[in-house]
């Protein structure tokens, strides 16, 4: 088992480099890609809000592919910047409220109520969970605390796209980041707490 499933990662990352290097020598730019990444989403979101969640699923798959991709065509052009890093961030957090949004469509629509509650409050976590980290991410001991990252609640969608048991995942996700942001609140005030102020925050009296 483990010679089979180390064979299988080592084709993927050999399949994955040379479609990075093929993509680097065509010299597109990685932020195109990061905008494909955006557009795929809405795709996703889109079937989501007409009830196809298998399809859109399959669809968020593809889009976290495009997603893994722009940043390692960035390195193999030597194309990293900064506004690359924040145009990536900025268009992901566009992607979420688009996937939860048309979760909230579908259920406005067709009255599924156990959708309701728990997209608006994903979303609203999502959101709050990656700024909660954002801001004391520069300074040591890193902020990366809490379990639903992104890339988990990507998962989570994709799995209850596939096995239609989207409203349990609905609310795995909207309470777990909500646990989250709390997590990191009382941790950033520990810290601060210890002495160790955070850089780009004033404390006022």
């Amino acid at each position: 088992m483990a010679t089979l499933t180390g064979g299988i990662g080592t084709g993927s990352k050999w399949l994955l480099d040379r479609i990075v290097s093929v993509l680097a020598a065509t010299g597109v730019n990685p932020n195109f890609l990061t905008f494909l990444g955006l557009v795929v989403n809405f795709g996703a979101a889109v079937r989501f809000a007409v009830g196809g969640f298998r399809t859109g699923a399959f669809i968020i798959f593809f889009a976290g592919f495009l997603d893994m991709l722009d940043g390692q065509v960035a390195r193999k052009q030597n194309r990293v910047t900064a506004f690359g890093a924040f145009y990536d961030s900025t268009l992901d957090r566009f992607a979420d409220m688009a996937l939860y949004l048309g979760l909230l469509v579908y259920s406005s629509v067709s009255g599924r109520t156990p959708y309701v509650v728990p997209a608006p409050v994903a979303t609203a976590g999502s959101a709050r969970a990656r700024s909660a980290r954002a801001r004391p991410a520069s300074r040591p001991p890193p902020s990366k605390v809490g379990f639903m990252e992104r890339p988990e609640r990507l998962v989570l969608l994709i799995i209850g796209g596939l096995f239609n048991r989207m409203g349990a995942v609905l609310w795995v996700i909207a309470v777990v980041s909500t646990i989250t942001v709390i997590h990191r609140i009382v941790y950033t005030w520990q810290e601060t707490r210890a002495g160790r102020i955070l850089p780009g925050i004033k404390l006022s009296l």
